[in-house]
C-alpha cells in the first residue's frame, strides 16, 4: 500500500527516491518564500525606528518584494516549463538566497534574512539530490512583450496608490498614474486575446466558477496581507510589544485557520460551494470590523476575538475558491489553473498592501495635529508613527491616536471590500451556466 501511494522515481544521481521526498523539498522551497515575507513584516517596525522610514517607504519595503513576485510569477513558470523546472527552481532559490545574504549585511537585522539563507540552501541541496528534471520542449516561446506590459501596468497602479497620500488622491499625478495603470492592464488583456499561445487567456474568466474562485482568492489575500502589514506595526509601535511577542500574538488566526480548512471540503459537500465561500468571506468582513476597533488602550482579548473569525473565514473560503479554479478547467489545463490561483493570491496581496497602507498613511496624517511643534519635527512626525514615537510626550500620544484612526479607516474599507466580494461571489456561483457545469464531466 505504501509503495502504491508513494511510488519511487529516479533522481539525477540515479538513486531511487520517493515522491514524498520531492514533495518535502518543494514545501521547503515554498517555506523559504513565505518566511521572507513574514519575517520582513515582523521586522518592519524595527526597521522604521532605525532608519526613520516614512509610512510610504515602509509600504515600498514590503511591496517591493510582493510586486516583483507577482509580476514574475507567470513568466518564471513559463521558463520552467520550457527549459526545465528543476533548473528553474535551483536558479530561483540561488538568487533568493544570495539576495538574502546581501541583505544580512544591513546592521540590526541580520537574523531576519539569515533564515531565508538557511532555508534556500537546504532547498537547493534537496532539489539537487531528490528532484528529477522535467520540461516540455513543445511549450510555446515566452511571451516577453506580454510579461513587460503586465509588469508595467501593475507597477504604475501600485506606485500611484502607495504615493497617493503624499501627492494627494485627486492630484493630476495620482489620477494620471491610476489611469495609466488601468489602460496598460487593459492593453495586456487585448494583447493576450490576440496571441495564439497567451500566458493567460482572458476568456477563461468567462467560466463563473473560475471567476468566483479568482475573485475570492484575490480579496482574501488583499485583506490578509494588508491587515498583517498594519497590525504588526500596531503591536510593536503602539502597544510596545517585541517582535517575538507580536509574532506569537498572531497564532489564534493560524489556530482557527488550519482545522477549518480541513473541515471546509465536508461543508462544501453538505451545503455547497456558494454557501461556504460566502460564509468565509462574510466572516473575514466581520473580523475586520472587529479589528478596526483596536486602539492604544485595547487589550489583547480584542485582537484575539478578531483573529479567530479571520482565520476561520480564510479556512472556509480558501479551499472551495481553489477548487473552483481548478475544477473549471479540464485536466490538460491544470497548469493554467494553478498559475491563475497563484497569480490571484500574489496580486491580491501586493495590491492589498498598497491600498491599505496608503489609506493608513492618509488617515494617520489627516488626524495628526501638531500645533506649536517646530516645522522640522512636525514634518518628521507626520512621515511616520515610529519617528513620532521617538519624540515622546504629547507628540507620541497624538501619533498613536492618529495611527489608530488610520487603522480604523483602512480596516473598515477592507471589511467593505470583503463583504462586496461575498455578494459578487455568491451571485457568480448562483448563476453558473449549465454548459460550464457539464464541461468538467465531458473532459
Amino acid at each position: 500500500m505504501a509503495a502504491a501511494i508513494d511510488p519511487p522515481v529516479k533522481s539525477p544521481a540515479g538513486t531511487a527516491v520517493r515522491a514524498g521526498a520531492v514533495t518535502a523539498v518543494v514545501c521547503l522551497a515554498l517555506a523559504a518564500v513565505v518566511a521572507a515575507m513574514s519575517s520582513l513584516n515582523v521586522a518592519l517596525p524595527g526597521i522604521a525606528r532605525a532608519t526613520h522610514a516614512s509610512q510610504t517607504e515602509l509600504a515600498w519595503i514590503i511591496d517591493a518584494y510582493s510586486l516583483v513576485f507577482a509580476s514574475l510569477l507567470l513568466p518564471a513558470g513559463a521558463i520552467g516549463d520550457r527549459y526545465g523546472r528543476r533548473l528553474a527552481l535551483i536558479v530561483g532559490l540561488s538568487i533568493f538566497g544570495a539576495a538574502s545574504a546581501v541583505a544580512m549585511t544591513a546592521r540590526s537585522w541580520p537574523s531576519v534574512f539569515a533564515l531565508n539563507v538557511i532555508l534556500a540552501a537546504g532547498a537547493v541541496a534537496g532539489t539537487i539530490g531528490f528532484v528529477p528534471e522535467s520540461a516540455d520542449p513543445d511549450t510555446p516561446r515566452l511571451d516577453v512583450s506580454g510579461a513587460v506590459i503586465a509588469v508595467a501596468g501593475l507597477v504604475a497602479l501600485v506606485y500611484s496608490i502607495i504615493e497617493a497620500p503624499n501627492q494627494g488622491w485627486l492630484s493630476p499625478r495620482t489620477l494620471a498614474g491610476l489611469a495609466a495603470g488601468l489602460v496598460i492592464l487593459a492593453g495586456f488583456v487585448a494583447w493576450e486575446l490576440r496571441r495564439r499561445a497567451p500566458m493567460i487567456d482572458p476568456r477563461v474568466f468567462g467560466r463563473r466558477r473560475l471567476a468566483a474562485g479568482s475573485l475570492s482568492i484575490f480579496v482574501q489575500f488583499f485583506s490578509l496581507f494588508g491587515f498583517i502589514f498594519i497590525v504588526l506595526q500596531y503591536l510593536q509601535l503602539i502597544r510596545g510589544d517585541s517582535g517575538l511577542v507580536s509574532a506569537l500574538s498572531m497564532l489564534p488566526m493560524a489556530a482557527a485557520m488550519l482545522p477549518t480548512s480541513r473541515l471546509s471540503p465536508a461543508l462544501v459537500a453538505r451545503a455547497g460551494a456558494q454557501v461556504t465561500c460566502v460564509a468565509g468571506l462574510t466572516l473575514i468582513a466581520a473580523a475586520l470590523l472587529i479589528l478596526a476597533q483596536l486602539n492604544g488602550s485595547s487589550g489583547y482579548w480584542l485582537l484575539a476575538v478578531g483573529l479567530i473569525p479571520l482565520g476561520t473565514g480564510m479556512g472556509l473560503a480558501m479551499t472551495p475558491a481553489t477548487s473552483g479554479i481548478t475544477s473549471a478547467l479540464p485536466a490538460a489545463q491544470q497548469g493554467v489553473a494553478s498559475a491563475l490561483n497563484d497569480l490571484s493570491r500574489e496580486v491580491g496581496g501586493a495590491v492589498g498592501i498598497a491600498v491599505l497602507a496608503s489609506i493608513l498613511t492618509a488617515g494617520y496624517q489627516s488626524h495628526l495635529h501638531l500645533a506649536g511643534l517646530p516645522a522640522a519635527q512636525a514634518s518628521s512626525a507626520r512621515s511616520s508613527v515610529a519617528v513620532a514615537t521617538r519624540l515622546g510626550g504629547a507628540v507620541a500620544a497624538q501619533a498613536h491616536t492618529a495611527f489608530a484612526d488610520g487603522l480604523h479607516l483602512a480596516l473598515l474599507i477592507a471589511a467593505g471590500i470583503a463583504l462586496a466580494a461575498a455578494v459578487a461571489v455568491g451571485m457568480l456561483l448562483h448563476r453558473r451556466d449549465r454548459v460550464e457545469e457539464a464541461a468538467p464531466a465531458a473532459a
